[in-house]
């Protein structure tokens, strides 16, 4: 009896490990191609992905690469919420990546037992062959599916002794006939896995050992597919986040819905093909998702429009300087986590607009009311500047790549200038608008034309700006740069031609003319905190074309 539950309690220890292992190859995939390889492809997502034939040969494709649809749904999500990528086409992706987890599970599926040492081996080659983000990536990817292999051949020999135990068999036995018991498991385990090409090979494994019906094996396969779905909805946070994961749900829930209610013809049909149980479990997989694909491709755009009329947009209501995009589900993923703080960047890029519109209020029509909502728009910045860079601080503690680690330099960079341009306005510009006005006097024409030019041109720097910061545009950077010196010949002309009225009006006040000079400076120097905006892009195109240089030269 003691040697029995010995020998059961080994068996257990031998299939957690086995499945631990297939999940943590799984995992050494996803994470280390996303690490290695997420920014260009969220940088080819967000240009190509507008048409959804596109879209949905797309989200295969990289599916296929990443081995995760769950990872692929994260992307696109971060595309929707940030409205670079529109509704439909997203849905299209994620048919597409739907099908490619068919894909993986179907090369999973083969007898790669030569493939194991082979993939390790080239894995560990190429981790070590330059120290370089993508080779190392590469290769982590390479020993990761050689782990997933390994993994399977591992629950194949284990699940050949288990079948023969009781406990195992009554387990099964109650997964017999028993849909909606069998449906649940399936969706709480790929919950918990957050993987359902690891299930699905589970399952197909389960069936090798011959006391899984077809009925319960498909079943559990549908079960997988909800289940595969659920993790982007819980991690969604907000309402527009929300769309996607959840249309793609209802897609397939739809699906489940209407395989269950055919699923004795589905079995009649399995066994006209004379499918062995493993091959049903990795072919219904296959149609499944295929057949979804093909029914909602031409229905994305109702099913967006549903969507996004029981997700409405949010307002937001209370202090602006509160962080709305910053999910904590970022924090794990470097591109997604980017695009976040990116989002978040461009509302302080929109409250430092409104701070200028305001100021410039304040210059022509002096009112008490716009010096204060200036002062709390700079107020509501810093506090949203210093989340965003807590927010950069705590990003992919596994580490960044080094085009990942370039791009949080440039929002740290881009939001600390905001915030210094913020504080100028407030504390110094706004300030000296007010003293004007205590004093009882108005600034003359002369001084309002002047500074309602700088104005102007400071507005034009702050979108050339975020056009440099947004698409990374190294020709707008230049632009910003070369704007440094209009603007020092503007302060120059207006300096010498204000202390010239100076010197012909006896009566002028010399403490007006002193504020004048400072709100010159002043607007200078928020036009410097602008500009150095393109510093860290001019930087990045120099180094990559410093290292096309040094490759060409290799070569």
């Amino acid at each position: 009896m003691f040697a029995t539950t010995q020998s059961g309690t080994t068996l257990l220890i031998n299939l957690a490990g086995a499945i631990a292992l297939l999940l943590w190859g799984s995992h050494m995939i996803s994470s280390a191609l996303q690490r290695g390889f997420g920014t260009p492809l969220r940088h080819w997502m967000g240009r190509h992905l507008k048409h959804r034939g596109m879209a949905l040969l797309s989200g295969v494709g990289i599916t296929c690469l990443l081995q995760s649809s769950t990872a692929v749904s994260l992307m696109a999500t971060s595309f929707t919420a940030a409205g670079t990528l529109s509704l439909a086409p997203a849905l299209a992706v994620m048919l597409g990546a739907n099908v490619g987890s068919t894909l993986v599970v179907q090369l999973m599926s083969f007898n790669t037992a030569i493939a194991v040492p082979l993939l390790m081996l080239t894995g560990y080659i190429v981790f070590k062959m330059r120290d370089h983000t993508g080779f190392e990536s590469a290769g982590c990817a390479l020993i990761g599916l050689g782990l997933m292999l390994l993994a399977l051949s591992l629950l194949g020999a284990t699940l050949e002794h288990i079948e023969s135990t009781p406990v195992f068999r009554a387990v099964m036995s109650g997964l017999q006939g028993d849909t909606l018991i069998a449906l649940a498991v399936a969706v709480i385990l790929t919950l918990v896995c957050h993987s359902s090409v690891a299930v699905i090979l589970l399952i197909a494994s389960l069936a090798a050992t011959g006391v899984m019906t077809p009925v319960t094996a498909m079943v559990l396969v549908l079960g997988a597919n909800i289940g595969g779905a659920l993790p982007p909805v819980l991690n969604a946070g907000t309402a527009v986040a929300r769309r996607l994961p959840v249309g793609n749900l209802l897609i397939r829930c739809a699906g489940c819905g209407v395989a269950l209610a055919f699923m004795p013809l589905l079995v009649r049909l399995a066994d006209n093909l004379a499918l062995t149980t493993p091959q049903l479990v990795v072919g219904f997989h296959t149609a499944f998702s295929a057949v979804l694909a093909l029914v909602f491709i031409g229905l994305t755009a109702p099913v967006a429009r549903f969507l996004e009329r029981i997700f409405p947009e949010e307002t937001r209501a209370g202090d602006p300087g509160m962080p709305v995009y910053l999910d904590e589900t970022g924090l794990d993923i470097a591109y997604i986590g980017l695009s976040n703080s990116v989002r978040e960047s461009l509302r302080a890029a929109d409250m430092l607009n409104i701070m200028l519109d305001r100021l410039q209020v304040l210059f022509q029509t002096p009112e008490k009311g716009s010096r204060t909502e200036i002062r709390q728009l700079d107020q509501s910045l810093d506090m949203l500047s210093a989340a965003i860079r807590a927010y950069l601080a705590d990003l992919a503690h596994d580490g960044l790549s080094d085009a990942d680690a370039d791009r949080a330099q440039e929002i740290l960079m881009f939001v600390i200038n905001v915030e210094h341009a913020g504080d100028i306005l407030s504390s110094s510009l706004a300030e000296l608008a007010a003293r004007r006005t205590r004093r009882g006097e108005t600034f003359s024409d002369f001084e309002r034309n002047n500074i309602a030019l700088l104005h102007a041109e400071i507005l034009t720097s702050q979108r050339l700006a975020v056009t440099a910061f947004l698409g990374e545009d190294h020709d707008a950077a230049h632009q910003l740069v070369a704007r440094k010196e209009v603007i020092r010949q503007i302060e120059a002309t207006a300096s010498r031609e204000h202390f010239k009225k100076l010197r012909d009006d006896k009566n002028a006040w010399a403490e007006s003319g002193d504020i004048f000079q400072r709100i010159l400076r002043d607007y200078r120097r928020v036009h410097h905190h602008i500009a150095a905006v393109a510093y860290p892009v001019i930087d990045r195109r120099g180094d990559e074309l410093l290292a096309r240089v040094d490759n060409n030269s290799d070569a």
